[in-house]
């Protein structure tokens, strides 16, 4: 389980197919002093960009590298990465972590597409998002959303839209930042509401 506050952005230095998979390499990522330190084991979770990967060998440099499947492909923007991309880093949870933003699996829901972005004066923007279709139902207001493996809030959606009100600290510690209208991104649905959809589905 992971937060969705991003620990470290880093550049992807290599994506190379597999057969009918992938092998991606990152570069070594860089911990702020008050994160934890940067000491991998294999086998553990990453999330990386918000896609829950795991950590299956660490080049020269402690560079982390990451098989994935035709499965992960099939549901990612991975399968179209390329070599200096960001991508958003967030280690697993540990039981004495705080929970400061929501509780995120690290499984895709689907893609969102960036519509719009408007600066707000302060150094903040506001991000418009459309959803790919069947995603829109888990969009309430101020609920909570999953955008590249980022915890935000649900402003103002509608149909197959929704904003997010993004503060400098996020633009600068996040792919969000650099991000361009068009650009694609990994959204994963509040686990709860996915629950309860499920739970009541049979008897509605």
């Amino acid at each position: 389980m992971f937060t969705g506050l991003i620990e470290a952005l880093c550049a992807v230095e290599d994506f190379e197919p597999r057969g009918k998979g992938a092998r991606l390499v990152l570069a070594r990522p860089e911990f702020s002093a008050d994160r934890r330190p940067w000491e991998p084991e294999m086998g553990e979770s990453i999330a990386v960009s918000g896609c829950c990967l795991t950590l299956t060998e660490l080049e020269e440099g402690a560079r982390p590298v990451f098989d994935l499947t035709a499965e992960t492909l099939a549901r990612t923007w991975f399968s179209s990465v390329r070599p200096g991309v960001l991508v958003n880093l967030e280690r697993s949870l540990t039981l004495s972590d705080r929970l400061g933003g929501h509780l995120v699996s690290g499984h895709v829901d689907g893609l969102g597409h960036l519509l719009a972005r408007a600066d707000v004066g302060d150094g903040g923007a506001v991000y418009t998002f459309e959803v790919s279709p069947g995603f829109e139902r888990y969009l309430i207001e101020k609920g909570s959303v999953s955008i590249d493996g980022i915890s935000l809030t649900v402003v103002e959606p509608k149909e197959r839209h929704f904003d997010v009100a993004l503060i400098p600290e996020t633009l600068e510690r996040t792919n969000l930042g650099p991000a361009e209208v068009g650009q694609a991104f990994h959204l994963e649905a509040d686990a709860i509401g996915k629950w309860v959809e499920r739970l009541v589905s049979p008897h509605g």
